[in-house]
């Protein structure tokens, strides 16, 4: 796969260009219209769900609280059970680290489970860069891949695809990729998983490496869980020869008591079902296998030290935001240039990457509306709206140095309006720019005001779409004089 997200427009660049796109505003409606409605059914039958929920954000907060003790428990969990831990800082110390063990055993293919931890850190281009090929095996990442193409969903990835445009992915990349999609394949689910799985198969009895993430990490006995819905994880978790484990710092869980709360939060939330069909759980190393763990951090240690925004480290990668945000369905994952799209990812990547670094980061605290429903759907309570807003004083105070031309007019009034001398000879001013305007050709505003129309000042939102007030001849304090008099 060569498509990637750098060098990806700001935010409301790539959302406009998206929204003219009516097949995919058609995919994604139909999509999270459905996945809402088989959570909101299974979540109903939950009498106690907001005790679940309440239980699993205090989980999450007091493991945060402690976790360099819970890392350093897991670590030795993991090592007395014949793991390999690997602590890596950023992307490219964990990229090194998954090369250097393929490198060790001569491997050149590996066979990879779904995880948004080796998305994060690129690393099938850095793979690929060192001559060894990843391939996904879950069926949404396999259409991503063999389609060029980017995710678009945190648990779908491909949501924005219908099946007659699978069909063609299939029937076009498949051969030179591994076996080819049979010549009669159509657009029928059935045959579409049929061909994923033939075309799988013999790489998952070829490959001699596999990398997985983890949902979570158990601490007191050193367990990594992996949740999935169609088995592709557990033939790569028993199968190969070697697995390495990329595990982001802040999926760990103190006990199995805790992690039960969040196997009964996790798939209701995410897939609409009781719970996940194939749930795999393995402690070090097994017969047979060698086990490495990979520790990542990659700016979550960044976010954990934000006192407002460390709470998006509670997230369980359940996407139940992103399928009730009303941004997230009119534009798709794409527009968010990340691995992490909708609300989560407006505020985790630029908590993961710090603010005011990049323009299309600083972009995406004002992808939302606000409304709220993704802090509904969540089910460990991340206030998101609190954090965007939050993110946004960020992003400005990131930009003071250097102010935009809202800032320098702001800054202007401010100055203005502090001094009534000042204000007074503002308002003169304005009035005569109010009769030298009336010469011109002014429009109409409903109500009988007068307005100048659309202006296209650089960089004005407000001018662009909304009719700029005329300045009125006469002030207020004008009028009051003369008024007064009488």
């Amino acid at each position: 796969m060569s498509a990637t997200f750098v060098g990806m427009p700001a935010f409301p660049a790539a959302a406009r260009e998206a929204l003219s796109d009516t097949q995919l505003r058609r995919n994604l409606a139909h999509a999270t219209g459905t996945i809402r409605a088989k959570r909101a059914a299974v979540v109903g039958e939950v009498d106690e769900w907001e005790e679940l929920r309440l239980a699993g954000a205090a989980i999450k907060d007091n493991t945060l609280r402690h976790l360099d003790e819970h890392l350093l428990r897991l670590e030795k969990s993991l090592t007395d059970r014949g793991a390999t831990v690997h602590w890596a800082r950023d992307a490219a110390e964990a990229c090194e680290i998954v090369a250097g063990i393929a490198k060790q055993h001569a491997v050149d293919e590996v066979v990879k489970v779904k995880s948004m931890a080796t998305q994060e850190i690129g690393l099938n281009e850095a793979l690929a860069a060192r001559g060894i090929t990843a391939w996904e095996t879950d069926l949404a990442e396999l259409i991503v891949q063999l389609g060029d193409d980017l995710p678009s969903h945190i648990l779908v990835p491909a949501i924005h695809r219908n099946r007659a445009e699978i069909r063609e992915i299939f029937r076009d990349k498949m051969a030179a990729a591994g076996r080819p999609a049979p010549d009669d394949l159509s657009d029928r689910p059935a045959e579409l998983a049929g061909a994923a799985r033939l075309h799988l198969r013999e790489k998952f009895l070829r490959a001699r490496m596999a990398v997985s993430g983890a949902n979570f990490a158990v601490a007191e006995t050193g367990t990594l869980v992996v949740v999935e819905s169609e088995g592709n994880g557990r033939m790569c978790l028993t199968l190969p020869e070697v697995l390495v484990s990329v595990v982001g710092i802040e999926k760990i869980v103190p006990t199995w008591s805790d992690l039960d709360v969040f196997l009964q939060l996790l798939p209701r939330s995410s897939t609409g079902e009781r719970m996940n069909p194939y749930t795999s759980t393995w402690s070090g190393a097994t017969e047979g296998q060698e086990a490495h763990v990979v520790l990542l951090d990659n700016g979550r240690t960044r976010a954990l030290a934000d006192e407002v925004g460390r709470q998006a480290l509670r997230c369980i990668r359940c996407s139940a935001c992103l399928n009730v945000c009303p941004v997230y369905e009119r534009t798709g994952g794409h527009a968010y240039g990340s691995v992490y799209p909708g609300p989560i990812g407006a505020i985790l990547n630029p908590l993961l990457r710090g603010t005011g670094v990049d323009d299309q980061v600083d972009s995406l605290p004002y992808a939302s509306s606000l409304c709220g429903a993704c802090f509904e759907a969540c089910p460990v309570r991340i206030d998101i709206p609190e954090v965007l807003v939050h993110l946004r004083s960020k992003v400005v105070d990131a930009h003071r140095s250097s102010p935009k031309a809202e800032a320098v007019a702001m800054k202007s009034a401010s100055w203005v309006l502090a001094d009534s001398k000042r204000l007074g000879l503002a308002e003169r001013g304005m009035g005569v720019a109010g009769r030298l305007l009336g010469r011109f050709g002014r429009k109409v505003m409903p109500g009988g005001r007068r307005a100048l129309g659309r202006l296209p000042w650089p960089g004005s939102l407000w001018s662009n779409a909304r009719d700029v007030p005329a300045p009125p001849v006469e002030s207020f304090r004008s009028w009051w004089r003369r008024e007064g008099r009488r």
